[in-house]
């Protein structure tokens, strides 16, 4: 029997002078030049499940974002994140840890960026993300933006204390928020009093586990509204709120208007 052999692919190339390299190199300038700039490599990302692109000018403006950003900020296309900034569509707390990894990197203090950040799920609520971030530069090697990749935390790289506690409490609260929850219990369970539960939730979220309920209570209603014909009062029960009163309260100051106006924008 011949030996066996792990496969190995046929390379029929020769070694190259530097000056043919030189040539190539030009000739994929101008190739990159023909492209419709519509229609660069971020496009490849929508096909990669789990995984999300994003790049920004060094002014921190959208200029590119893959179909799975554009779904986690509720946006239809490519047109409405053109130009926004993280302070456009974050809040501070997050925006201002964003744009000082953007900062190091266009510096030259950093050439390359990953960890752990907080991001905004499809649904609107925030969760961990492994981010990669890389500087852009132009022909003259000057830095003009930020390109990264982003992907949900796995399970071993949500160890770190802080991000253990949180995520247990965001856990309860994104099942539970239907019922008559108690936060002062949701903080026992993770085995923190409400006061430090309530300063961990502001110093990760930059919102107190209070407005986090409300705000999950509300993403539940508006969907309800949009895929169901259930009433306000119906919609209110199923979603934690004490009545349909409260609920209509709650939905126009965090939206701007009210349940039955949400359910008539959404409809045309």
């Amino acid at each position: 029997m011949p030996n066996a052999h792990p496969f190995q692919p046929r390379l029929n190339w020769r070694p190259r002078a530097a000056r043919e390299i030189k040539a190539l190199e030009r000739e994929r300038k101008a190739w990159l030049g023909q492209l419709d700039p519509g229609a660069h490599f971020h496009r490849i990302f929508d096909c990669i499940p789990g995984v999300e692109f994003f790049a920004k000018d060094r002014f921190g403006r959208a200029m590119f974002v893959s179909c799975g950003i554009l779904q986690r900020y509720q946006m239809q296309n490519e047109r409405e994140m053109l130009g926004l900034t993280d302070f456009d569509i974050n809040p501070a707390n997050m925006a201002v840890n964003y744009v000082h990894d953007d900062r190091r990197l266009l510096s030259g203090e950093a050439q390359r960026i990953e960890r752990l950040e907080l991001w905004f799920d499809s649904q609107g609520l925030p969760d961990w993300y492994v981010v990669t971030k890389l500087p852009l530069f132009d022909a003259f090697q000057q830095p003009v933006g930020i390109m990264g990749v982003l992907r949900r935390a796995a399970e071993h790289e949500m160890k770190l204390p802080l991000m253990q506690t949180v995520s247990r409490a965001v856990g309860v609260i994104r099942r539970d928020f239907a019922k008559n929850i108690s936060l002062r219990v949701v903080a026992e369970s993770c085995g923190l009093t409400l006061r430090n539960l309530q300063r961990r939730f502001q110093s990760a979220f930059g919102v107190s586990p209070q407005e986090f309920l409300i705000k999950t209570r509300i993403l539940a209603a508006m969907r309800l509204l949009t895929e169901s014909h259930l009433s306000a009062a119906e919609i209110a029960s199923k979603t934690g709120f004490v009545d349909a009163s409260s609920f209509a309260e709650q939905f126009k100051r965090r939206t701007g208007s009210t349940p039955t106006e949400y359910r008539k924008m959404r409809q045309t």
